[in-house]
């Protein structure tokens, strides 16, 4: 392990290393205004849901490491405190990137980077048309952890209309993964298109009596050929299939004869019931796969 604290290295060296292990992350691209009503839009990826009643968003326009100064949007928040937090989905990547430029202050960023204004219906600052999810917001507190270079501002907010695109959503009334198509930021140029192969489900254990990995047999804990994940997905199940369950299965699927023939080869027996039971829970048979690893012959 690479061990250290914060003081060991440079400030940059720390924001680095966080940015790139702390990911992926969602981005806020931030519209507010200023005191005369000029918008502002910028992303911020220090960001994320903290609650649902009251529904509370908090993102971080962070003091610049290159000369402590202050943001824009961090500046606007404290004499007009309202925002607009719209939601980045890969079409608008390329333009959201270009909006993220340190322009002079008062230049519209929704002109340079050829977004849409759209007047909101509570607050002030304007939403971002092409935005899937458009989040409009009064700031209720604004916390400065600290006044060095690259010190955090938490702007803590809580939402007080939501706007979804209706395409975005599935025929049971959910937003649908695939089509909202979200980005989320990395570490240094590098984001995550939250689709395609990078979308996977994982379901949740069933009740709080699960049996956990601790309740599974050493045999099963020690295997050589389950992983962590494969042993995390066994844990969650909530009882030990009884053997007479375990026989009856096993005797009547298409698994029997591939292991009877190793009845007499413990270690060959092994290694292929914990094979058969990867395959099973890679296709969720989860209660079949446990069967398997507990037959005995």
């Amino acid at each position: 392990m690479l061990s250290f604290e914060p003081a060991d290295k440079t400030v940059p060296e720390v924001f680095a290393l966080m940015l790139d292990a702390i990911a992926p992350r969602p981005i806020a691209f931030a519209s507010t205004i200023d005191s005369n009503g000029k918008p502002n839009l910028s992303p911020f990826s220090f960001f994320n849901v903290f609650g649902a009643n009251p529904p509370i968003l908090i993102f971080s326009p962070s003091r610049k490491g290159k000369d402590n100064t202050t943001k824009d949007t961090f500046e606007n928040v404290k004499v007009v405190p309202e925002v607009v937090i719209n939601m980045v989905n890969y079409e608008m990547v390329q333009q959201m990137n270009l909006a993220s430029t340190e322009f002079p202050r008062g230049i519209n960023e929704f002109e340079k980077a050829g977004f849409t204004q759209l007047k909101s219906d509570l607050v002030k600052p304007y939403r971002l048309k092409e935005s899937p999810v458009q989040i409009e917001c009064k700031v209720i507190q604004v916390i400065e952890t600290g006044t060095m270079a690259s010190a955090g501002n938490l702007v803590i907010c809580e939402a007080v209309k939501f706007h979804y695109q209706e395409n975005i959503f599935n025929e049971k009334g959910q937003v649908d993964p695939y089509k909202i198509d979200l980005v989320g930021r990395m570490g240094r140029d590098y984001y995550i298109r939250a689709n395609g192969n990078a979308i996977f489900t994982v379901e949740k254990p069933g009740k709080a009596d699960c049996i956990g990995i601790d309740g599974l047999p050493e045999s099963i804990k020690r295997s050589k050929v389950l992983s962590g994940n494969d042993l995390g997905i066994l844990g969650g199940l909530n009882r030990i299939p009884e053997m007479d369950e375990i026989i009856a299965f096993v005797t009547s699927s298409i698994y029997w004869d591939q292991l009877v023939n190793l009845k007499n080869d413990p270690n060959a027996f092994m290694y292929k019931k914990h094979m058969l039971a990867k395959e099973l829970l890679e296709q969720n048979k989860k209660v079949e796969a446990l069967q398997i690893l507990l037959f005995e012959v």
